[in-house]
Order: structure tokens, then C-alpha cells, then sequence
């Protein structure tokens, strides 16, 4: 097997050991606990950071390798940093100290080997306990800082779901006692198990017997309501998250049936978008009445059919990168109004975060960009290239967490300082 292996160390300008030293103490530990972060809002709070960057790049700290092949992005907690990846024929759970050293490493079922291959799901953090949901099914609860295994099973086969054209892609969702998947399915969409032993809690409906899509799922509250969004492979649907009761479904049709975006909340709003430049955008309004919910449409913009590198909403905004209807364009749009404030090339095409007023960018050939995060223009500030080191697409969306950038790229994790 090839293990992995620690390249680059902490950077030895002056200062960077005391600097390093800090990143790993307990107090200062960095949190990301999720994809698109414990909020998941795919908005960092740091602060802080640089405003621009040197023609190079900022510093990079380290490079690790041994991940295996994938597009899992990273999550934070514990002084560790986790993803996973094809290694030697199994999927595999990687953690890494915050010097880019390996610390464990665990399987979680067979390597995805369908097209595209590799890891897709990220880890999710819940205290002690680690997550992890396989492209092929395989759930599996881990100690959070030695990999030993707790339980595991398959939700594909424990619920009779289907394998969807390109693998399972969620990052399962932890809601109080409970772990959230979505095998889809003629028997069920969403269902919730014991996060402490995998026993089923409840299970939902089927939603018209759709197979899962590959969007993560999120947990909101609204008057009164809890509930799960997230999407199949034809639709936005709504799962009350305390019993199962399947609320909704809102159709949205997309070519190749790749609905990937987790969906977005907020003031009473629901935000999904796709690619192929079929059903692109949409706004939904949330009606609540006791136990019953149903979605109206607001508005919906063609302009931006986002295919799986995420959005971000700040300030009334939402930002993201079109595919087919967007040409690859980077696109702002108007929360309430679905108004297109912007539409650029930019980098081309790709996934984002965003963390201090500034929008993380990563396009799918490895160029890496920094914009101001602004309903005026399209500001690219800094822009530069991966080492050309990993192979197949930088689709791993960004990290910004305890002042560095992670990003990855099939076999290989960087780690950049972004802090001033």
C-alpha cells in the first residue's frame, strides 16, 4: 500500500514553528466539523485573512499524499483533519495532523470504482465519533481520534435504495441522536438512525419512488418546524425531521438527473440550483401550517445552473458557477429578486467557500482564485495554479479553516496559509 506520506513541513520563515505550535494547541483547534462547515452555510469564520495574494500563491505550509483517489472534501475537529479516498481496492478514511502528518487511517468498504472513481462523501464530525457514507452504501461510525470501527452498514442494501449513475455523493448529517442518510428508493427517501449504534429511528416514505441524487442533506427549523431538505434525483423534497412524515416534493428535472446542491435556507426561503441548463435556479417560499409544509415557487434564474461546486449566500447575495446556461460563468444573483447582479468567466467553472468578505474559488484544472465577495462586479484579486501534482478534476470543494486553505486534488491535500 502506499502510505501516506508527509512532504512539506511547516513553512521555516521566522516565526512559522511559534505559529504552527499554536494551530495544533487545544484552545486554538480548528472546527469544520461538516461539508460546508458546522453552520452549513459553506461560510468560515475566520477572520483575519490575507486580501491578496503574492503572483505564486499564498505560503503553502504542506502537501501530504497517500489520500487515495477522490473528491472528498475535508473536515476539521480534534487537532485532526479528515477525508477519504480510493486506497489499494478499499475506500478509505485518512487523518492528518495539522502538519500534514498521517495519523490513522480506516476502510470503509470497497474502492468506488464506477466512472469517475473515488470518494465523494466527506466525514462528518460529532464529537468523539466519525462518519463516513461510501459512494457504494457503506455507512460506518469511527472513533473520531484512533479510526477504530464502532458499527457499520450498508444503506443501499439495509433499505433497499439503488446505486445512482455516479455513486452515492452525500455527506451524512448528524441532527441531536440522530445520523441522516438517504438510500432513495421505491421504500423510503431519508432516514434517520441511532448515531450511537445504527439502529433505525424512523424511516420516511418513498418520494414517488426517486433514487437519491447528490446533494448532502440539511436540517432547518421554520414556525415551529423541523425538517430535512435535501434532493433526489428529480426533485427538492422535505422529511419532518422528527418523524419521517414526507412533507413535499418539488420537482426539478435535470439532464443526466445530477441535482448535487445542498439546499440553501433562509428567511423562510429555500434556495436549489443544477446544471445542464435545464432547470437552473430556483427560489421557493416555505409554507408551515402546524405539522404540514408545502413550497411555492418565487422566481427562478437561468443564468445560473450551478452542476456540483456549491453556493454561497451572503448579504442578500447568492454566489456560485453556472455550467451549460452560464457558460462556466462565475454569476451573483439577488437573493429576493433573482436578479442577475454579475455573469464572468473568471476563472472558469468550479466549487467555492467563502470566509472574511472574500469567495474561495477553485475551478475544475486546478487554477485557484481570490474575488471580493460583491454584488458590484466580479473582482478577481489574486489568482494562481495547483502544483500540477494530483490527477482527474479538482472538484473537492474549498476549506477555509484556522487560517489555512485546503485544497484537494485526487491523491494529494494542500495546505495553505491564508492569515495575514
Amino acid at each position: 500500500m502506499k502510505s501516506l506520506t508527509f512532504l512539506v513541513g511547516c513553512i521555516t520563515l521566522a516565526g512559522a514553528l511559534s505559529t504552527c505550535g499554536a494551530l495544533v494547541s487545544a484552545e486554538n483547534e480548528p472546527y469544520w466539523p461538516r461539508f460546508h462547515g458546522p453552520k452549513e452555510d459553506n461560510i468560515s469564520t475566520d477572520t483575519g485573512l490575507l486580501r491578496q495574494w503574492p503572483d505564486d500563491g499564498p505560503p503553502l505550509a504542506w502537501t501530504a499524499e497517500g489520500m487515495g483517489i477522490g473528491f472528498a472534501g475535508v473536515t476539521l475537529a480534534h487537532g485532526l483533519v479528515y477525508t477519504a479516498g480510493n486506497v489499494d481496492g478499499e475506500m478509505k478514511i485518512s487523518a492528518l495532523d495539522l502538519n500534514g502528518r498521517v495519523r490513522w487511517q480506516a476502510a470503509n468498504g470497497k474502492a468506488c470504482d464506477v466512472q469517475y472513481e473515488g470518494s465523494r462523501g466527506t466525514p462528518t464530525i460529532d464529537g468523539d465519533r466519525l462518519y463516513h457514507e461510501s459512494p457504494t452504501g457503506q455507512l460506518g461510525c469511527f472513533d473520531a481520534r484512533t479510526g477504530k470501527p464502532i458499527w457499520t452498514l450498508n444503506i443501499l442494501d439495509e433499505f433497499k435504495g439503488k446505486l445512482p449513475r455516479w455513486a452515492l455523493a452525500e455527506s451524512v448529517l448528524i441532527d441531536g441522536d440522530r445520523v441522516i442518510c438517504c438510500p432513495g428508493g421505491p421504500e423510503t427517501a431519508v432516514v434517520a438512525l441511532d448515531k450511537m449504534t445504527g439502529q433505525t429511528v424512523w424511516k420516511s416514505p418513498s418520494a414517488d419512488g426517486d433514487p437519491i441524487g447528490y446533494a448532502s442533506p440539511a436540517v432547518i427549523e421554520y414556525n415551529g418546524l423541523r425538517m430535512i431538505l435535501t434532493m433526489t434525483n428529480q426533485a427538492l423534497i422535505g422529511v419532518n425531521a422528527d418523524n419521517g412524515d414526507l412533507l413535499f416534493r418539488f420537482a426539478h428535472p435535470t439532464r443526466w438527473e445530477v441535482t448535487a446542491l445542498m439546499p440553501v435556507f433562509h428567511d423562510g426561503h429555500i434556495f436549489i440550483s443544477s446544471g445542464y441548463g435545464t432547470s437552473g435556479s430556483v427560489l421557493l417560499k416555505l409554507n408551515v401550517d402546524g405539522q404540514k409544509a408545502d413550497v411555492e415557487e418565487v422566481w427562478r434564474s437561468k443564468d445560473l445552473d450551478n452542476h456540483h461546486g456549491g453556493v454561497v449566500l451572503l448579504d442578500g447575495y447568492v454566489y456560485g458557477a453556472g455550467h451549460q446556461s452560464g457558460k462556466g460563468k462565475w454569476v451573483c444573483l439577488d437573493w429576493t429578486t433573482g436578479k442577475t447582479m454579475w455573469a464572468e468567466k473568471g476563472i472558469g467553472k468550479g466549487s467555492l467557500t467563502c470566509a472574511d468578505g472574500l469567495l474561495f474559488t477553485m475551478n475544475e484544472r486546478r487554477k485557484v482564485g481570490l474575488v471580493r465577495a460583491t454584488p458590484d462586479k466580479y473582482d478577481l484579486i489574486s489568482e494562481f495554479m495547483l502544483p500540477n501534482k494530483g490527477k482527474k478534476a479538482t472538484w473537492a470543494h474549498p476549506v477555509v479553516c484556522g487560517g489555512r486553505l485546503y485544497l484537494r486534488h485526487g491523491d494529494f491535500l494542500f495546505a495553505y496559509d491564508v492569515a495575514r
